[in-house]
């Protein structure tokens, strides 16, 4: 049985925002572009840049905008700031700025997208993976929520660049009560669905999705990205309850998927 998968974030992105009540949960995202960096800034102040195709996080980089005196004025000092991996680089033009982002990119296309604040773990920032897939009867269901707090200095929270594991309701109880944690979660498991079944739309033999997403400071959730080759060994492995598993491995055993190969998953 054929599994598709979708490479681009871009192609994905455009499918997502042709529903109406989906494309409130994408932040602004176009194909990077000095004019894009550059309007992107003045309106949100922080902006992520990412390859359109890639995994485990690699090539990330945000760049943020920092005003000095009074922001109205003339005589307000522009500065930027671009970190990336570890590194961080500050520049005094945004055309500087363009440069060293070009030569990071390294000919291949990259988007840029609206900066979320998300919420902190012990002052580490997180975000959280929703796995959806279709069940052995053919509908579409979330079978698990995962959060990835990011490692020191990072940008990014995927495991494979130092990111730790916790449990969902580890992170959300330091931002609110139980009962709005489990609204939360619920938020997210329709969001799944419906962005699975967006998505299928375009790609029929589509039959699992990682969904990341954000949550802000007013508990806003934002669709990072999509992954259609989802990891699956957090499941496994991060977790006592092997129940959530054992489900997440019968339906990919169901719809053809080798849950015991060693290929790439994001």
């Amino acid at each position: 049985m054929t599994v598709q998968r979708v490479s681009s974030k871009w192609t994905k992105t455009k499918i997502i925002l042709k529903n109406k009540g989906l494309a409130s949960y994408v932040p602004a995202t176009s194909l990077y572009s000095l004019e894009a960096l550059e309007q992107m800034l003045e309106t949100y102040t922080l902006v992520y840049i990412k390859p359109d195709r890639g995994t485990y996080g690699n090539g990330v980089m945000c760049v943020e905008i920092n005003v000095s005196g009074d922001p109205d004025s003339s005589e307000s000092i522009k500065t930027y700031t671009l970190r990336f991996e570890t590194i961080t680089k500050h520049f005094s033009t945004v055309e500087q700025l363009d440069k060293t982002v070009r030569h990071l990119c390294q000919g291949k296309e990259y988007l840029i997208q609206q900066g979320i604040r998300l919420l902190r773990h012990k002052g580490r920032s997180f975000d959280l993976r929703v796995l959806a897939q279709k069940t052995p009867s053919g509908r579409w269901e979330s079978t698990g929520i995962i959060g990835r707090v990011a490692a020191k200095e990072k940008i990014i929270t995927n495991h494979h660049s130092g990111g730790s594991i916790k449990h969902f309701k580890v992170l959300m109880s330091e931002h609110m009560t139980p009962t709005e944690a489990e609204n939360i979660r619920d938020e997210l498991n329709v969001l799944g669905v419906n962005i699975a079944s967006q998505l299928q739309k375009a790609y029929p033999n589509l039959k699992e999705i990682g969904l990341d997403v954000a949550i802000d400071e007013r508990w806003n959730i934002w669709i990072l990205e999509v992954n259609t080759k989802p990891a699956l060994f957090p499941f496994k492995k991060f977790f006592k309850d092997k129940s959530v598993y054992h489900k997440v491995k019968k339906y990919a055993d169901a719809y053809g998927r080798n849950t015991t190969s060693k290929k790439k998953a994001n």
